[in-house]
């Protein structure tokens, strides 16, 4: 399977994951936890004989076409792809499935899908360089022609809207939408996070020129090398520093352990790696 399909693959499945969660969970519950979702459900309640899946579909085409009139060549094609398909999919739920009411009669359990099911939806998109549009979209421009921070822009902007739910649809929902927009910001750094984890380990050995062979023979990683010198044992030593994953991790730490059983190992979480087999390359 080439990238590009594996990408789209991806890109494809994060989509639909927003989509049910806002179909599904934020739609019938009345969840406005902010973006062209929350707008929607409010213009919704408000306009009579218009679905909320119906303006989510015009709102993110009207702001597709702004971002190709204000950011022309820059404005991403996945972008484009996933508004899009998202749009469509809720549409066409809407069609297929229409609900009347909330699966549950547990509002609490239904706001905790109507965040996570997003949020990892938003998580994976975000980590391709993606994103539903929306709002987003708002916001390149922005960054594009003034020297706004965005981040708090979109975040008044969201807590505007979770305001207006608070008078449209009621104390409780309102309350029900503030705490959906607090956990959304943290279960989508959280995803991220764990997307992107890796391991960075530092080996200090004598029997360096095995751990370089077997970092870059079985596990196909580069690895940094420095002669040190112990201060408890007075010997000479090496420094090996490697980035892998989590799995190539375990099996470093297994092999070094049975080559050199004196060897000291480090082995540290990091989400931030960027180079040659990792982000940024």
């Amino acid at each position: 399977m080439s990238k590009k399909i594996r990408d789209y693959l991806l890109l494809s499945l994060g989509t639909l994951l927003v989509s049910a969660g806002v179909y599904v969970f934020k739609f019938p519950n009345n969840f406005s936890t902010g973006g062209v979702s929350g707008i929607s459900i409010i213009l919704g309640y408000v306009i009579p004989n218009i679905t909320p899946g119906t303006l989510v579909l015009v709102i993110n085409v009207l702001l597709l076409i702004l971002g190709f009139i204000f950011l022309g060549k820059s404005f991403g094609i996945r972008t484009v792809y996933c508004s899009l398909l998202m749009s469509l999919s809720i549409y066409i739920m809407e069609q297929v499935f229409p609900l009347a009411h909330a699966l549950t009669d547990q509002k609490l359990l239904e706001l905790i899908f109507a965040v996570m099911l997003p949020a990892v939806g938003s998580a994976i998109l975000f980590n391709m360089q993606a994103s539903t549009g929306g709002t987003d979209i708002l916001a390149m421009i922005l960054r594009k022609y003034t020297n706004l921070d965005i981040g708090k822009a979109l975040f008044c902007a969201d807590a505007c809207i979770v305001l207006i739910s608070c008078l449209v649809f009621g104390a409780e929902t309102g309350l029900f939408s503030i705490l959906g927009l607090i956990l959304k910001a943290a279960v989508v750094d959280t995803v991220i996070e764990s997307i992107n984890l890796r391991k960075y380990c530092t080996i200090i050995t004598s029997k360096h020129e095995l751990v370089e062979e077997f970092i870059m023979e079985r596990l196909r990683r580069g690895a940094t090398v420095w002669k040190a010198y112990g201060s408890y044992t007075h010997t000479d030593r090496y420094i090996v520093l490697a980035a892998v994953k989590r799995a190539q991790a375990q099996a470093l730490r297994q092999y070094v352990r049975s080559i050199d059983p004196s060897a000291f190992i480090l082995i540290t979480n990091t989400s931030e790696i960027i180079g040659k087999g990792f982000r940024g390359v």
